[in-house]
């Protein structure tokens, strides 16, 4: 791989992940017009979700202290007169919406035929039906309830619908927010849980691509560790500046431009399929 295509893969990657978007289909349309596959992939996605994980960390520093800090009432400790307090809380609303997720991202590794799902015309379809579906919670009606507003039911409900992001297309952040937004969180409220509520997934994700590579022979790697520290770093940084973006456009407006953008892909991507072969 060369620099550039390392340097534009990263910058996709950052831009798209936390966008309602689906980072899967852009990483996976780019790869496929670079000709990227097998373990040089595997290294670039592993270094990639290092630096966008990294990125909501920094941008979310106090929800990520009160998770950390929280996730030490779940087990009985620092628990103020025997209760959860509002970071006990977001902690346990995450872990109930996470293992949908690793269990279809389990499926996804165990089931043989589901790479017919990274198709383009798979990508095609999820990327219009989903971002359709985005528009639709969107203006159901006004909705703003907060975190604090938030029982089980609705974390175990998003948890649900992030099992669906297994599939190239839905966008992990995308189908959170549609969902949080269907069960009547304001949008920004919406945006901020459905990205914190996806980190776990993505830290496991990235750790088992992470040892898949470690394992690996390492004829099958061609792309240097130096090449993969440029990847997470720009990564890192794009994400950081398109999860600014996002809170601050949601702050004046809908989610009918990410909509929009969605449909048009998903078009252009079925236009695209007998011209260039994807």
């Amino acid at each position: 791989m060369s620099l550039l295509q390392l340097v534009i893969i990263s910058i996709v990657q950052g831009i798209s992940e936390w966008l309602p978007i689906s980072s899967s289909a852009h990483v996976l349309l780019t790869a496929n017009i670079f000709g990227v596959s097998g373990e040089d992939e595997l290294m670039v996605n592993a270094m990639a979700h290092l630096g966008t994980l990294f990125a909501l960390f920094a941008f979310f520093w106090r929800d990520t202290g009160r998770v950390v800090k929280g996730s030490f009432e779940l087990v009985g400790i620092g628990r103020e007169n025997g209760r959860l307090t509002d970071g006990g809380k977001l902690a346990l609303l995450i872990l109930v919406a996470t293992p949908p997720a690793l269990l279809a991202g389990l499926a996804h590794e165990l089931v043989p035929g589901l790479d017919v799902l990274r198709s383009a015309y798979v990508i095609a379809g999820t990327t219009i039906v989903f971002g359709l579906l985005l528009w639709w919670a969107d203006v159901k009606g006004p909705r703003h309830r907060t975190e604090a507003d938030m029982t089980l039911r609705d974390g175990v409900l998003i948890g649900l619908a992030q099992a669906l992001a297994m599939i190239p297309g839905v966008s992990r952040s995308g189908v959170t927010m549609t969902a949080a937004r269907a069960l009547g969180l304001s949008r920004t409220e919406a945006a901020r849980f459905g990205m914190l509520c996806g980190a776990p997934v993505l830290l496991i994700a990235g750790s088992y691509a992470c040892l898949k590579l470690a394992t690996a022979d390492s004829g099958e790697v061609t792309v240097p560790l130096s090449d993969g520290l440029i990847v997470a770093g720009l990564s890192f940084v794009t994400a950081f500046a398109s999860i600014w973006a996002l809170m601050a456009l949601l702050n004046r407006m809908s989610f009918l431009p990410f909509v929009i953008y969605r449909v048009l892909l998903g078009i252009a991507i079925l236009a695209a399929i007998p011209l260039i072969g994807l």
